[in-house]
């Protein structure tokens, strides 16, 4: 039995062990301070992991801190790319280390609310978890086309699509979304407009795909199951509970508001790519990732079932690096070296990271740490383990 499906038994079945089971976790008051241990309490080396931390300190991000014109370079290559959503100045380099809940290290600004990118494609992943645990989606495996019957699941191709499709980026979903075409966000390198628009459609399931609009869908058709806007929805059931500020934002487009129930609301953005996105805080994310780091409770009461995590951490048969939206530190493609295989992670353009270890009981955030250092960074801070 998995530490989380162990802990998971023991709050839903066995409810008068629970606070012996929890005496020894840590979960951070909302208005309080967040409790701090020393590195070598922690079971660290002090000096090593001192040494971490100032390497994250100076491998920021090099893209620019105006993000509109990160943004911008960094996806020029993109037909039609533009931004619909809103964007804003990034700080400096800032992070967090956790162990047991408890800071370990920190740097930075750690209240300041910046865009986080793809790490908002985790948060949006656990809104599908609540899903399926209300009832709202029967099964995973059930197609798209069922729940959201308004033309954009139609066809033989695009009918085909199931929830577990969206939420591994295997759809292969063809079409247009808030003015976004699925062959033009990240197309390949080689070819040209002709070449990607027509291009032969693969299996749903069969071929992995990172791409924004067919994440952007998925947001799209969980507000056509809640039928109310996602932040609702996550503040109620998640940011709330965990006692998270309320500094945080989560945006789509301009031109992303759709009328549910005789209501405008705006279908939310998986990540920043045309701007929108989660806006959030270093601590704020530091508390989801000790979420999840506990099995999905916080403080006693379990927000979403420990299976989810299991499922949601599940190598992908397109792709065994990707889960539902959660990155994989086993032994191909994106693989950490020095870092337990256990290990999985939110990874966001210009360094943003959640990292989660259920197995040490650590939480790690970085802001702006360039990406192709975060390997190096993390193999640091594992390295200082006594």
């Amino acid at each position: 039995m998995t530490k989380r499906l162990l802990t998971y038994w023991i709050l839903a079945f066995c409810p008068f062990l629970l606070l012996a089971q929890t005496s020894d976790l840590y979960f951070p008051s909302r208005q309080g301070p967040w409790a701090t241990v020393t590195a070598n309490q922690a079971g660290f080396d002090t000096d090593k992991l001192q040494a971490a931390v100032e390497f994250a300190e100076e491998n920021e991000y090099s893209g620019s801190r105006d993000l509109r014109q990160a943004i911008l370079l960094g996806f020029q290559r993109e037909p039609f790319h533009t931004i619909l959503g809103p964007t804003k100045k990034r700080g400096g380099p800032a992070g967090m280390i956790l162990k047991n809940g408890k800071i370990v290290a920190q740097w930075g600004d750690t209240k300041r609310v910046d865009m986080t990118f793809s790490v908002t494609k985790s948060y949006l992943s656990t809104i599908a978890g609540l899903a399926l645990n209300d009832g709202l989606i029967h099964s995973l495996d059930d197609r798209v086309a069922d729940y959201v019957w308004d033309g954009h699941f139609d066809g033989d191709h695009n009918s085909k699509i199931t929830w577990t499709h969206l939420l591994n980026q295997s759809s292969d979903w063809s079409g247009q979304l808030w003015g976004g075409y699925d062959w033009a966000d990240r197309p390949p390198r080689t070819g040209g407009l002709d070449d990607w628009k027509f291009r032969e459609l693969n299996d749903p399931g069969t071929a992995y795909e990172y791409n924004d609009v067919r994440v952007n869908l998925l947001a799209y058709s969980l507000l056509q199951v809640w039928r109310k806007p996602l932040p609702l929805v996550f503040t109620e059931r998640i940011m709330d509970p965990i006692g998270a500020s309320t500094t945080w934002r989560w945006y789509g487009y301009k031109n992303s508001f759709v009328n549910v129930d005789g209501i405008q609301m705006q279908s939310v953005s998986g990540g920043g790519h045309s701007g929108g996105g989660f806006f959030i805080n270093t601590e704020d994310h530091a508390r989801f990732g000790l979420l999840f780091m506990h099995s999905g409770q916080w403080d006693g009461k379990q927000l979403f079932p420990a299976q989810w995590i299991d499922a949601a951490t599940a190598p992908s048969p397109a792709n065994s690096t990707y889960g539902f939206m959660w990155w994989l530190n086993n032994s191909e493609g994106r693989y950490w070296r020095g870092v337990p295989t256990h290990v999985y992670y939110a990874a966001g353009f210009g360094g943003n990271y959640i990292v989660v270890d259920d197995v040490n009981d650590i939480v790690i955030v970085t802001r702006w740490l360039e990406p192709a250092q975060m390997g190096t960074f993390a193999k640091m801070v594992y390295e200082a383990i006594k």
